[in-house]
């Protein structure tokens, strides 16, 4: 179950946005007592509750607004008891004094904002001597370890128990604690009035990630990536999963570099069975997989997982969704040449990405070569794929059959650059930019208004994602949904 939390500073406008989001859907709402500005009438907040209701009042050191005396704070949580309120939530430490009374169950909490403590099974421990109906613990993610210890807590507890982390690097176990047996999980009202950190909007907790179809059978997909919250592929794959109707959800896990290999191998316990892998792991990966195909073996460098049995299994399905992006324009161009034989390639930029695609450009027959700002990066790939590196100022004099761009320039916000200047596009010349957000680049327009065949970042969005589709889920994927959702969440996101 989804509660939502309400933080309104007006009896009137709290009455009225728990009418508006039980109309939504909405099966137990949060009233928070401290955010109410005059003094508290719990009376006239539950007189015609739409929905069930959890009553609390906090303290700024828990998050909250509380700024009257703490004699008056628990009197007002007193106050809901007597009301009526479904629930009441009461700190561990005030647990004595807050009797049970009549039917208004009691959610013991503890909260801590800075980190999730060394000691919080000793903690959960004592809260579970304090009367509780259900126990809930909110604590700061500062790795993403921090996440499988608390779902821990709600998988082993005797006590109903929800237990998640706060901030970006928490927000999975938002998610997960529906699959460990948490008895519900909170979100906000939307997406921009977050009141914690983390928090995930009530729409999003539905729309996104289809919270109350979860249940321990659930499988588990993700992205791991160090920043993540810009990825778009949660959006994507859950709504193909929910197409398909699968029981499997696709979560976005913020995991630095340091604890790459820790969150590996706990992944297993987590339920996760498959994962997208981008910035900056693709590499680095590699001493965690047991198995990889010949593409990630020539690549060095993986995009996709597969936990199977004791085995984990490494893919990269950049390689192939650009080549196969590439083969279809160009033969669409050039219906009576081969697509890649000995076609000059240009390539812009020496990361992950450039490096999947000069191995996929070589193993077609292309002439790969290799241009970055640091010659030195640009070298070093050149030589691993065969290829020649080109001085980054000189890029401009080389006359390529194919240009591909495989630097952020260009990327969201900074649409008015490009890696390639308007008057060294040759009309013969197809151009593929992999940045996706925008789709149509400064460098895709000059294309076009150069004539050239063009491949932008979403056509290869796309085919990777379906092929880890289907690398996830053995079943193919809709194409089209996948392009629908891309750049409806390009639409929607907000910097």
């Amino acid at each position: 179950m989804i509660c939502v939390t309400i933080g309104r500073g007006r009896h009137q406008m709290m009455i009225a946005e728990h009418k508006h989001i039980a109309e939504q859907g909405a099966e137990l709402v949060e009233l928070r007592l401290d955010y109410i500005r005059r003094p508290v009438n719990v009376q006239r907040l539950l007189a015609e509750k739409p929905c069930p209701v959890i009553a609390t009042c906090r303290k700024p050191e828990d998050g909250g607004k509380w700024m009257r005396t703490e004699e008056e704070r628990i009197m007002v949580l007193r106050s809901a008891i007597v009301g009526k309120a479904d629930y009441v939530d009461i700190e561990m430490e005030i647990a004595d004094q807050i009797p049970r009374y009549g039917a208004t169950q009691r959610i013991i909490s503890y909260h801590n904002f800075d980190v999730t403590p060394q000691n919080i099974e000793d903690i959960h421990h004592r809260m579970c001597q304090t009367d509780a109906d259900i126990i809930k613990i909110a604590t700061m993610a500062n790795n993403p370890i921090d996440n499988i210890r608390l779902l821990r807590l709600v998988r082993d507890s005797p006590i109903p128990t929800v237990a998640f982390c706060m901030g970006e690097m928490g927000l999975p176990s938002r998610i997960l604690c529906g699959k460990f047996g948490s008895p519900l999980t909170y979100a906000t009202v939307n997406a921009d009035r977050k009141m914690a950190p983390g928090q995930l909007g009530f729409e999003q907790m539905q729309r996104t990630y289809h919270y109350d179809s979860i249940n321990k059978r659930t499988d588990i997909l993700g992205v791991i990536a160090d920043p993540v919250a810009h990825s778009f592929s949660p959006q994507v794959h859950n709504a193909c999963l929910r197409a398909q109707k699968l029981n499997m959800l696709y979560l976005p896990f913020r995991v630095p570099a340091e604890y790459l290999d820790e969150f590996m191998s706990v992944c297993p316990e987590m339920g996760i069975k498959g994962l997208s892998v981008t910035i900056p792991h693709k590499e680095k990966v590699l001493k965690s997989i047991t198995s990889l195909d010949d593409t990630v073996a020539g690549i060095k460098a993986a995009n996709t997982v597969i936990f199977k049995d004791v085995d984990t299994l490494g893919y990269n399905t950049d390689c192939t969704a650009a080549i196969e992006s590439l083969e279809i324009a160009l033969k669409e161009a050039h219906p009576d040449e081969e697509p890649f034989a000995d076609r000059p390639a240009l390539i812009l930029g020496a990361g992950g990405v450039a490096r999947a695609i000069a191995y996929g450009l070589k193993k077609a027959g292309a002439a790969v070569h290799l241009t970055a700002r640091d010659i030195r990066n640009s070298q070093a790939l050149a030589d691993a794929m065969e290829g020649d590196a080109i001085p980054w100022e000189e890029r401009g004099d080389f006359e390529c059959g194919i240009l591909i761009n495989c630097t952020p320039v260009g990327m969201h916000p900074n649409l008015d650059a490009s890696p390639f200047e308007a008057e060294w596009l040759k009309r013969k010349c197809l151009v593929f930019d992999t940045v996706y957000n925008p789709e149509q680049t400064l460098l895709i327009k000059h294309a076009r208004d150069r004539g050239c065949t063009t491949v932008t970042g979403i056509d290869m969005f796309v085919r990777q994602a379906a092929k880890q589709f289907v690398l996830f889920t053995g079943k193919e994927a809709d194409l089209e949904l996948i392009r629908y959702e891309v750049k409806r969440a390009i639409s929607a996101a907000k910097y």
